[in-house]
């Protein structure tokens, strides 16, 4: 399990699976593969998801679950417990926002595609802890938490565009439900370690599938349930959920959407004859989030208490950026939902994150390894020094 858990792994699954999507995509699979992932499945008259559904909107929900809980922690326990701490990934956070919908806007405005402006603001924390693993060895802790602290930021913002910019006609008694499930799941959850925690884990399961259940009949994206329970839940027991559902997410949630997101056929058309959110996507990725983090992340070093400021250069903060740029899960999905209605220009879009996202990841390891390899040559001189001394 320690495999499965550890931050190489993720990052190798979701890119052969995502590799795998575009060759069946594009292959004489894609067909019937396309066919099987739109055959309902549910209760027939009741409740039926198309399969393909029941991914996006169903098991990606258990992995906005394990990120909320990491999320509680860290605003609670972790790295993001005080302003001070937050501060400096804050801004960082708040330019690989910025820059990126700027760029995207550029190529994008005035189109029918400039609805897609929230799709290159999302990190993908797996790949870019992986990428961070493989080729960091030698670099400054601080430079993982930076990171860690602006990926989880950067979920926050993705989570607040899927609830508020891709919500329509909400049924407000459903989300009432939901609301009450909730906050029941959240007591019973304090009362785990009690004798009766058996039946509680039964109940706090079937709480959990009706919280889905009621937001998905809101209108609000069902994901968004996830995340709510994950906050909502004690913080002990849910840490020790997280732990044992992080390998399935790893080998089975995040693949499975990656696999289902990136089955696009690569469109038969020119350079020029693209979409716009193709070229958005692509530029702002690799290039908005290492202008916007590296420039505000520099900004965030000069301002604020500098004697508690992380020990981060300028070259770190172009490396995170870089990192950043690895949009990948939440980009797809914001690429899912908001051009839902308009396949010509999401499967495009989609082609752009992946690009973007590949993009970023050469970037990003070649960035890294240049950042530990700078590191690693202080330490060896400090240690030579200390030597003669």
């Amino acid at each position: 399990m320690s495999l499965l858990r550890s931050a190489r792994f993720p990052a190798i699954v979701l890119l052969v699976a995502a590799t795998a999507g575009l060759v069946v995509a594009n292959s004489p699979a894609g067909g019937p593969v396309d066919d099987f992932l739109h055959t309902y499945v549910g209760i027939p008259g009741f409740f039926e998801l198309t399969i393909d559904h029941w991914i996006a909107d169903g098991l990606l929900a258990v992995f906005f679950f394990v990120v909320a809980v990491e999320l509680q922690y860290e605003l609670t326990a972790g790295q993001l417990n005080s302003a001070r701490k937050a501060m400096q990934p804050a801004i960082a956070a708040a330019g690989g926002v910025v820059v990126p919908i700027a760029i995207y806007l550029m190529f994008a405005l005035g189109s029918e595609a400039a609805s897609g402006w929230p799709i290159p603001t999302a990190t993908d924390i797996a790949f870019a802890l992986g990428v961070l693993a493989v080729f960091g060895k030698g670099l400054p802790p601080a430079l993982r938490v930076f990171l860690l602290a602006l990926a989880i930021l950067d979920d926050i913002v993705g989570i607040v565009f899927i609830a508020v910019l891709f919500t329509s006609d909400v049924d407000f008694g459903m989300l009432g439900l939901a609301l009450f499930s909730v906050v029941l799941f959240g007591i019973l959850s304090r009362l785990l370690d009690t004798r009766a925690r058996v039946p509680i884990a039964v109940l706090l399961v079937i709480l959990a599938i009706l919280t889905w259940a009621f937001v998905y009949q809101s209108g609000v994206h069902a994901t968004i349930a996830g995340v709510v329970l994950g906050l909502a839940m004690a913080q002990r027991p849910a840490l020790r959920v997280r732990h044992e559902l992080e390998p399935w997410v790893n080998v089975v949630v995040l693949p499975l959407f990656a696999f289902n997101a990136a089955l696009v056929a690569i469109p038969a058309v020119s350079l020029g004859e693209l979409s716009p959110a193709f070229w958005g996507v692509l530029v702002a990725l690799p290039v908005g989030k290492i202008v916007g983090i590296a420039l505000f992340g520099w900004v965030s070093l000069r301002i604020g208490d500098r004697s508690s400021a992380p020990p981060l250069r300028f070259g770190d903060l172009i490396a995170a950026g870089a990192l950043g740029g690895i949009g990948f899960t939440v980009s797809l999905l914001l690429s899912e939902l908001a051009f839902g209605d308009a396949p010509e220009i999401r499967d495009q879009a989609i082609l752009g994150v992946l690009a973007g996202s590949l993009i970023s990841l050469v970037l990003a390891g070649i960035l890294v390894s240049w950042r530990a390899w700078h590191y690693r040559k202080q330490a060896a001189q400090a240690t030579a020094d200390a030597a003669e001394a």
